[in-house]
C-alpha cells in the first residue's frame, strides 16, 4: 500500500468505485478528501457514455462531492476525439444518449440516418428494434461500427445491467462485422487520461472494478494497478484472468484509513 501513497496521479473509475447509479459508495468522501490533501493529481474516467462532464459534476454535487468540471473524463469525449482525428467534419448515426450526443456535436460530427460514415453505439435507454435494425442496414450499407466502450454490464443500486457491448452484440451479429471500441480497455483513451493528469505512466495508477476493462488497461498503458471489489469483478473472477492486478481492496475508503493508520504510527 506504501507505493500507492507515492503515486502523483489516479484515474480512477466511477461506476462500481465512486457509485452504484445514484448511491455513493462508503468511504468515498474519505478518499476524495485524501487526494486533494496530499496533493494528488487525479481524474474520473469512466467507460459510459451517457453524461457529459459537468452532469457528472452535477451528480457527485447531489451526492455531497465538490469536484472541478475538468476533472472527469468520458468514453463520450474519447469516442468523439478519435473520429474527430480520423474524418475530420464527419458524420454518424448515433444510438446514445446525450453524453455521446453532445460530444460528437461539439466535435464537429453531425447526425445523419441516411448516409452516415459512422455507426456510433453507447448506452441507450431507448434502445430498441428500430434502431437496431437501422443501424445493421446503415452497416451493411458501408458505414464503419464503432462502440464508445467494451464494458458488458454495469452495477447499478439495483443490480447488474447491460452496457455497451450487448447493445452492440445483435448489430455485429447480424452484419457479421466487429465493432470497434474506444473506450477502455483501449489505450488511446487511457494515454489521453495520463496526458489529462501531467504525469508519467509510472508516477500513475489505476483505480477500478473490472478486470476487462480498467485492470488490463492500466496495465497495458504501464500504470500501477489496484481492483476494488465494490463493483463487478470478484476475486474469484480475479482468478480466472492471465493478468493480475498488484492490488486488490475492498473499496477506496481503504486507501485514507491505511493512510492516517501508517501516519499515525510515526
Amino acid at each position: 500500500m506504501e507505493q500507492l501513497f507515492d503515486k502523483k496521479g489516479f484515474i480512477c473509475d466511477m461506476d462500481g468505485v465512486i457509485y452504484h447509479g445514484n448511491l455513493l459508495l462508503p468511504g468515498v468522501r474519505e478518499f476524495l478528501d485524501w487526494l486533494k490533501e496530499t496533493g494528488k493529481e487525479f481524474l474520473f474516467m469512466t467507460n459510459s457514455a451517457q453524461y457529459t462532464p459537468r452532469e457528472l459534476q452535477q451528480k457527485l454535487e447531489r451526492m455531497g462531492l465538490e469536484v472541478d468540471e475538468s476533472h472527469f473524463y468520458t468514453s463520450a469525449l474519447a469516442t468523439a476525439r478519435f473520429l474527430s482525428s480520423q474524418s475530420p467534419g464527419c458524420s454518424a448515426f448515433v444510438i446514445g444518449e446525450h453524453g455521446i450526443q453532445n460530444a460528437l456535436y461539439d466535435a464537429g460530427i453531425t447526425y445523419n440516418d441516411v448516409n452516415p460514415e459512422y455507426v456510433v453505439v453507447g448506452e441507450d435507454r431507448g434502445y430498441g428494434l428500430d434502431v437496431i435494425t437501422k443501424a445493421i442496414r446503415l452497416v451493411n450499407a458501408g458505414a464503419k461500427l464503432i462502440g464508445t466502450n467494451y464494458d458488458l454490464t454495469g452495477p447499478t443500486e439495483d443490480g447488474i445491467v447491460p452496457a455497451c457491448r450487448a447493445f452492440l452484440a445483435p448489430i455485429e451479429l447480424a452484419t457479421g462485422k466487429q465493432a470497434y471500441y474506444v473506450g477502455k480497455p483501449n489505450p488511446l483513451m487511457m494515454r489521453t487520461g495520463i496526458k489529462m493528469l501531467g504525469v508519467h505512466s509510472a508516477e500513475a495508477v489505476i483505480i477500478g472494478d473490472r478486470m476487462d476493462t480498467d485492470i488490463v488497461a492500466g496495465i497495458e498503458s504501464g500504470l500501477d494497478t489496484v481492483l476494488v471489489l465494490s463493483g463487478v469483478s470478484t476475486v474469484e473472477e480475479c482468478r480466472r484472468f492471465p493478468y493480475r492486478p498488484r492490488l486488490i481492496i475492498d473499496g477506496v475508503g481503504v486507501i485514507p484509513a491505511t493512510y492516517k493508520a501508517e501516519q499515525s504510527l510515526r
